[in-house]
């Protein structure tokens, strides 16, 4: 029994169409479509010089084409959305920070989250803080001096 090509083709082109289904960026569409026009080739005749040149050339055409229009379409998040709006914020000591035991909590408006100090400083319920940056779920935070 001869297995026809194009067959081959169409299954290529829908294991990419379904791997598709499963990530994210369309990465692998454009070799679905490049998969499915050499299967369209081999059903019309095309050698496999052919079938393999247009899957090769339609898929990076188009995957190239989608990634300059993906970072012309894409911007980087401004500074102060998620999490990242805390930087800079002051909050105060709800449970005190102790990095060696891993335990600390503050309130940034009103908001609790879990907190390590900058140093391996110990800050003290009730202290006033500074959120310099974060780390996962975590706020890193700094103590203010009075008058801070």
């Amino acid at each position: 029994m001869i297995v026809k090509v194009w067959w081959i083709w169409m299954v290529i082109a829908a294991i990419f169409a379904i791997g598709e289904m499963f990530t994210a960026g369309f990465f692998l569409l454009w070799f679905s479509i490049g998969a499915a026009i050499a299967g369209i080739l081999a059903m019309l005749g095309a050698g496999d010089g052919w079938q393999w040149g247009a899957f090769l050339v339609i898929s990076g055409v188009l995957f190239t084409i989608s990634r300059k229009f993906a970072e012309r379409v894409t911007k980087k998040q401004p500074p102060g959305i998620g999490a990242d709006r805390f930087i800079g914020k002051k909050g105060v000591v709800l449970e005190e920070i102790n990095n060696i035991k891993n335990t600390g909590r503050v309130r940034i408006d009103n908001e609790e989250w879990l907190a390590n100090s900058d140093t391996n400083a110990f800050i003290s319920t009730g202290e006033k803080v500074e959120v310099i940056r974060v780390v996962g779920t975590h706020l890193v935070v700094k103590r203010l001096t009075e008058g801070e």
